[in-house]
């Protein structure tokens, strides 16, 4: 008995091994976000923070007594505001 060889038998390989695949045509879009105004912001404390940690000047009793006077709502006084405004005139001589 004599067993011929018929081929192969799997289809894949009867395809040519040559042929290129089409490249498909680049498409050229930019990728955007929108950011809301509340997100601005508190971007803008992260990066403030960030500077305040590495500034080897920052007192962080000061800070800490700070956001305790903050986070009492009846600190935040017209007189306080005007406190604050001038000092931040003065920190520039304006």
């Amino acid at each position: 008995m004599t067993v011929e060889s018929i081929g192969p038998l799997d289809h894949i390989s009867k395809t040519k091994k040559n042929s290129k695949t089409a490249r498909s045509k680049s498409v050229k879009h930019k990728d955007s976000i929108q950011l809301s105004e509340e997100a601005r912001a508190k971007s803008e404390i992260y990066k403030i923070a960030e500077i305040a940690k590495q500034s080897p000047n920052v007192r962080l009793d000061k800070v800490a007594e700070a956001k305790k006077k903050l986070e009492d709502p009846s600190y935040i006084n017209q007189h306080a505001i005007e406190v604050v405004a001038e000092k931040i005139l003065e920190s520039f001589d304006i």
